[in-house]
């Protein structure tokens, strides 16, 4: 049987590191062995906030590639401030942090940049590509975001090509992200967004969620969605890893602001004035880019002398970081509107085996996943008592050698198997 053709419409690609390029690298990766031959459209100059060259290894030789140049503005925002560069990475200072160069660099960002500020890719893409589709087949077309500028690429396609099946993945929420009330939105702007957001629900043929609740919400909006979460790859290289010594909670990732767990910061700190044994045994361990405000307050307390700071590694060398964790740490916003996200790290943090420590809203979907898994524990960010309680048994269980873990139903997870419910999908 002779295999479909998928476009695949996206910003992030190797080598741009992170989550965000993993995703729809696995899926075409796997999409083949479901009958599917994928085309990748990226920009051709794009201005990433993390590079991973390693992730360049993973792309087939055979993969057909298109790419078109795409101008952004973040080289103006970043004569604001450095800090403006956490922009590329949807990324600013809150409350006290803010200074008044930051507060007017994010007033512009969410006024002027609509949906954000990779909009002026949207023409000269659908302009290039509406003359590609009409010289090349395909059955479908997908577009990923964020950015969400790139869902208007699929807006403009599927008006002129109405049989063309399409595909609106959001790797997160586009109103309904924590964020976007940090905006300093107008309220015309407001409307903008959510209107551009509207007509991407109604329009698309089917809207992928990445977690159980933003599907629900989507189709209240009115999409036909469908979630199908990010995992893990079992075939994913991992660098050869090196035992550690220490009790050591590794957080791999990005950790913003607005995902600071302080009660995490401040149950460590009290466990440590309290024992010394767990003060010399102790690690805390960073793998990723942290927020230099979270690393400042973390370095003005007794975890300062527990800290390492590894800064960004290879996809590969992180997932070793995991593995020599005692305990894998992972955040999400605090609040009730940020239940459905499911960072995409939990599911190479479950690959592991490693129990994980979780911070966010009361009956989250990530919640869900660790009850389902047997594979840690979820804590709002208030609840200090029970917080302290985990730590501490969970530092036994590493003193006394027993840290057995009894995980199970994680395979659904794999990024095969997601890639095979994602082909069905694509054949209704």
């Amino acid at each position: 049987m002779e295999s479909k053709k998928i476009l695949i419409i996206t910003y992030y690609w190797p080598p741009a590191g992170g989550p965000g390029v993993q995703r729809w690298l696995k899926f075409v990766k796997y999409l083949p062995d479901f009958g599917w031959n994928p085309t990748v459209f990226i920009p051709e100059n794009p201005s990433y906030p993390i590079v991973d060259e390693t992730l360049q290894n993973e792309v087939s030789k055979d993969l057909e590639i298109i790419r078109t140049r795409i101008w952004e503005p973040y080289q103006i925002a970043e004569l604001f401030g450095k800090d403006n560069k956490k922009f590329k990475a949807g990324q600013f200072d809150v409350g006290k942090n803010q200074t008044w160069k930051s507060r007017l660099s994010i007033w512009v960002r969410g006024n002027f940049f609509i949906p954000d500020a990779r909009v002026f890719w949207v023409k000269p893409s659908a302009k290039f590509l509406k003359k590609y589709l009409k010289e090349n087949h395909f059955d479908a077309v997908v577009t990923t975001g964020p950015p969400h500028s790139v869902h208007l690429i699929g807006l403009e396609l599927k008006k002129e090509f109405s049989n063309l099946k399409w595909i609106a993945d959001f790797r997160d929420p586009w109103t309904e992200i924590s964020y976007y009330k940090h905006l300093k939105l107008t309220k015309s702007s407001d409307k903008k967004h959510r209107d551009l957001e509207e007509q991407v629900f109604k329009t698309a043929d089917i809207t992928l969620a990445t977690s159980y609740t933003d599907s629900e919400n989507f189709r209240k909006k009115g999409a036909n969605a469908v979630c199908i979460t990010n995992g893990f790859d079992r075939e994913a290289k991992i660098e050869a890893k090196i035992e550690a010594k220490n009790f050591t909670i590794s957080y791999v990732g990005v950790l913003e602001q607005l995902r600071n767990p302080e009660v995490l910061w401040k149950v460590l700190n009290d466990i440590i004035a309290e024992n010394p044994d767990f003060e010399n045994d102790f690690e805390l361990k960073f793998v990723g880019r942290v927020d230099d405000k979270i690393l400042s307050e973390i370095e003005n307390s007794a975890l300062k002398n527990s800290l390492s700071n590894l800064g960004y590694l290879s996809h590969s060398k992180a997932n070793a970081e995991m593995q020599d964790s005692d305990l894998l740490l992972i955040t999400n916003f605090p609040d009730e509107s940020s239940k459905g996200i499911i960072p995409g790290k939990i599911f190479e943090y479950l690959a592991t085996g490693k129990p994980i420590l979780s911070f966010g809203p009361e009956d989250s979907d990530v919640k869900r996943i660790l009850s389902e898994t047997h594979a840690g524990k979820h804590f709002s960010y208030q609840d200090a008592t029970s917080l302290k309680e985990f730590i501490l048994n969970q530092y036994q269980n590493w003193q006394s050698g027993s840290s057995a873990s009894d995980i199970k139903n994680i395979e659904k997870f794999s990024r095969k198997n997601l890639t095979e419910k994602l082909s069905q999908i694509l054949e209704k």
